[in-house]
């Protein structure tokens, strides 16, 4: 027999009174370290509650709909002798759902939306009716722009009404009545494609319809320009695949991403406008003096943007692990919210899956973001005859109302001179 011990909400960062959606465990049941023993949910994230230790379910103390905070009791449990969690994979903390790329050899990516969570996919709401299931600040969000919450329907899991849902709500108003003095956008006409055939209608994933709302919030407002460019890559991938093995031999996999990384914050750090972000007023610039990337990662339920922090102050070794590490536990789900905020500027790479070109959207509030596509041999002209390069596409993607075509260009220019001659970055 173990020792009893109490297991208590752990921290989970900026979050209070977090509704316990599920509970996965009862008395009786054993479980391993790490394992999920319930769910809660607040109106930015959903977060699995792990086992401390592994053992034995005692008591569950509480109860589905209860609302929890740091250093609640959950429940005890007949706690194995071994089995105690390791600092630092104590708290699994929550995936944010406050949303949103890949070279060859790159982790998988594509065209970043905002921060978007990576969370068990729920069936989709029906409207709500009577008393509407949301959060104060939504609640508060609602009231100013006038919205009566019983109307919206909560995209959450259990009807649960978000911030996106009433922008939503609003703008299928606006586009209902009369243009909204013009200025409303009109409304797709619904179509019964049962008509022409056989039809199956499935619910969109939660990760595509957070990350659609915010991807279409960005393109409405951000008057966008895209510059495109080609690097010559082939001494980059030359010396790449040199450093290949030895950075294997450290727990690293060197890709090309991981220069793009570094060439990246390179720029950003001599170009401060694309670091910056359009403040309320629009008339002023937010200056940042920290350089955080964001990459979007393909995961099963849909992609998430971790975000690198201070690119420009680790080495690529480093950068390369991180990169390895961060995508792994996106792929697992296992993200924290302190993992997708915070970015600068984001690169948005689909080189390993193929294409030649594609606009990225800009992922607001950043003024802009890379498109990177697949690298392919092409017969370049030295000025005595055509060479065999690896050629890489480039595609800036960046905010009008801030950065200008001028800008635009010294940028992919310049990013072109680091990435032909990684040198130059030593300079």
């Amino acid at each position: 027999m173990g020792k009893e011990i109490e297991v208590l909400l752990p921290d989970i960062g900026d979050f209070s009174g977090v509704e316990i959606i599920e509970i996965l465990v009862g008395p009786g049941d054993r479980v391993e370290v790490e394992a999920p023993l319930m769910v809660l949910e607040s109106d930015k994230a959903t977060l699995e509650v792990p086992a401390p230790q592994a053992g034995e379910i005692k008591l569950v103390k509480a109860k589905v709909g209860e609302k929890v905070s740091q250093g609640d009791l959950l429940m005890t449990m007949d706690a194995d002798e071994a089995g105690v969690a390791s600092p630092e994979t104590q708290p699994s903390e929550p995936t944010t759902s406050e949303s949103q790329q890949m070279v060859t050899e790159s982790p998988a990516v594509e065209s970043a939306p905002e921060a978007v969570p990576a969370v068990t996919e729920q069936p989709p709401a029906e409207p709500t009716t009577g008393k509407s299931h949301a959060s104060p600040g939504v609640r508060r969000f609602a009231r100013k722009l006038g919205v009566d919450l019983s109307q919206v329907a909560g995209s959450a899991s259990h009807g649960r009404i978000l911030k996106e849902d009433v922008q939503q709500f609003v703008q299928q108003r606006l586009s209902e009545g009369p243009a909204a003095a013009g200025a409303a956008l009109p409304s797709l006409p619904e179509v019964d494609f049962s008509q022409f055939g056989e039809t199956d209608k499935q619910p969109l994933g939660r990760i595509k319809k957070l990350s659609g709302a915010h991807l279409h919030r960005c393109w409405v407002n951000v008057p966008h320009v895209t510059q495109f460019d080609e690097v010559d890559i082939t001494e980059l991938e030359a010396f790449r695949k040199a450093l290949k093995e030895t950075t294997a031999q450290k727990g690293a996999r060197l890709t090309i991403f991981t220069f793009l990384l570094q060439a990246c914050a390179a720029v950003l750090k001599e170009m401060p406008e694309f670091n910056s972000s359009l403040a309320g007023d629009g008339e002023h610039l937010i200056y940042k003096k920290y350089i955080n990337i964001g990459v979007a990662v393909d995961t099963p339920n849909g992609l998430v943007v971790p975000v690198i922090r201070d690119v420009d102050k680790k080495s690529g070794l480093e950068l390369a692990r991180e990169l390895g590490e961060v995508s792994e536990r996106a792929r697992q789900g296992k993200l924290t919210p302190k993992d997708m905020q915070g970015g600068c500027f984001t690169i948005s790479s689909l080189g390993g899956i193929g294409g030649t070109a594609f606009t990225p959207i800009v992922n607001a509030p950043e003024v802009a973001i890379l498109g990177v596509s697949r690298a392919a041999m092409k017969p370049v002209w030295d000025g005595n005859e055509f060479q065999p390069r690896l050629m890489l596409p480039l595609a800036l993607s960046y905010d009008h109302r801030v950065i200008d075509g001028a800008q635009g260009v010294r940028f992919t220019t310049r990013l072109v001179e680091l990435l032909s001659d990684i040198r130059r970055l030593l300079l």
